[in-house]
């Protein structure tokens, strides 16, 4: 039997499991090839593009931002900026959950204009260096190093778009793809410098935007699982804090609300594969492929996170199948821009793919004999 640290986590897995693995994942690429992926009632242009008659209007959300941030460099309060903005450009103010954190428009407000520019390329290198450190560390991390790059800096160079800058997911995506990168678990134990670092790259991520809390509550759980209380501790007075922060802002919000304030519509859409898919496609990269082609591309990068037999594997796999299964469940057509919280890494998964197709063929068919790359698990450098 192949060696599993060689071939993938599926290498070792029983004949029937393996085919039937197979099968549901032939199954749910064919799925994803014909789901449609659209923002609203059809499909949108990629966000940030033009056309051949006329560049692409500024999408109204991006603007509302805009506003606000241009008023509190006159020196305005966030909260009263807010509620006007959010009536004049019809945006809906309850539940408080509809009216955004007020760190990032603080940051963006504070910061000199040009400067967003070199700090979205600076996080975008931190984030490049510390996946390139990690995955030297890694089983089969260090053969695959370079495809496993280039399918990061393909997810996450969205993020030095300046289009984009005023949106939240954006820096709190990059942020956790960081914090993700810079976490190093179960290595040189009571040493806090081993998660320290990934701790406040979440929490910047955190302050920015609540979607960020699935990923700390996912770090707790994965530090408490290991019986590492020192950092369980940590991630969980992190979660803590922030709630108690969150619970303040929604009684800002609250106090500012007026009877005739209409409230917002239900997040909780139930749109299955296409909520997940419309979500992760429309806001990357991927928006450029046609949407047969980009649809099985994010099956197929869940896939390979899957069946990469590491610690960062093991955490990967989980967390973007955990956003997959949320966003499957909330978030409406014109909310795919929530895919940027875990679109930076996700690519990374492709670059496992041929070693996680070639384990769990040879499972599925061990006494088959075959010498195609892709079906072997060899790749180059391997």
């Amino acid at each position: 039997m192949p060696d599993p640290s060689l071939t993938g986590r599926y290498a070792g897995w029983p004949a029937g499991a393996a085919r039937a693995l197979l099968a549901a994942l032939l199954a749910l690429l064919v799925a994803a090839a014909l789901v449609p992926i659209r923002a609203g009632e059809g499909d949108v242009e990629p966000a940030g593009g033009t056309t051949a008659a006329a560049p692409r209007e500024r999408d109204a959300d991006l603007v509302l931002y805009d506003h606000v941030i241009a008023r509190l460099r006159h020196g305005e309060s966030y909260y009263a900026v807010i509620a006007e903005e959010h009536r004049r450009h019809n945006y809906p103010l309850r539940p408080g959950f509809a009216v955004r954190l007020p760190t990032l428009a603080h940051a963006e407000a504070i910061l000199p204009h040009g400067a967003l520019i070199p700090l979205s390329v600076a996080l975008l290198g931190a984030v490049l260096l510390a996946w390139w450190r990690r995955l030297a560390e890694e089983p089969d991390g260090l053969p695959l190093r370079t495809l496993a790059m280039a399918a990061l800096f393909f997810g996450a160079s969205i993020g030095t778009i300046r289009y984009f800058f005023v949106l939240h997911e954006l820096w709190a995506g990059q942020l956790l793809a960081l914090s993700f990168a810079l976490h190093r678990p179960g290595q040189q134990p009571g040493r806090t410098d081993r998660w320290f670092a990934a701790w406040c790259a979440a929490a910047a991520a955190l302050a920015i935007r609540e979607h960020a809390l699935p990923f700390v509550l996912l770090m707790a759980a994965f530090a408490a699982w290991h019986r590492r209380w020192r950092e369980a501790a940590a991630w969980a007075l992190l979660a803590a804090l922030f709630c108690a922060a969150l619970a303040w802002h929604l009684h800002t919000v609250a106090g500012l609300l007026r009877p005739t304030d209409p409230p917002s519509a239900s997040w909780i859409t139930v749109r299955g594969l296409s909520g997940w898919l419309s979500m992760i496609v429309l806001s990357g990269n991927l928006r450029w492929l046609p949407h047969a082609v980009a649809g099985p591309i994010v099956v197929l990068a869940l896939f390979g996170w899957s069946a990469w037999r590491s610690a960062a594997g093991l955490f990967g796999s989980l967390l973007f199948a955990g956003y997959a299964v949320l966003f499957m469940i909330a978030g409406r057509g014109d909310n795919f821009y929530w895919g940027m919280m875990v679109g930076a890494a996700l690519p990374m998964g492709l670059a496992f793919v041929p070693m996680g197709l070639g384990g769990l063929w040879r499972a599925a068919f061990p006494g088959a004999r075959t010498t195609n790359p892709i079906v072997s698990g060899n790749v180059a450098g391997q």
